[in-house]
């Protein structure tokens, strides 16, 4: 199982409901999604980010396949607009 996980730090935390909402479009679009979770956060923190992803894949190939997907870089480029800056992690569980 593959583990990609994402963290966010919006310019504006109002975009947080836009970028949530495009993300949740997804896993219907994507099929190589195995589980998929987005967090935003509370606690408003110096540390904190905006929100989070969380997501699983059967396989490398299938991360991969998600990463060039169409419907997945429509969101990317949307994020780029209003994300000071994206952290990611991906590791094999």
């Amino acid at each position: 199982m593959i583990v990609h996980i994402v963290f966010f730090k919006l310019r504006d935390p109002h975009s947080v409901v836009q970028v949530k909402e495009a993300l949740e479009q997804l896993p219907a679009k994507i099929s190589e999604i195995h589980t998929f979770e987005i967090g935003v956060d509370f606690n408003g923190g110096e540390r904190a980010c905006d929100l989070s992803l969380y997501s699983t894949f059967k396989s490398k190939e299938d991360l991969k396949t998600y990463a060039i997907h169409p419907e997945h870089l429509k969101v990317v480029e949307m994020i780029k607009e209003v994300a000071e800056y994206t952290k990611v992690v991906d590791y094999e569980k």
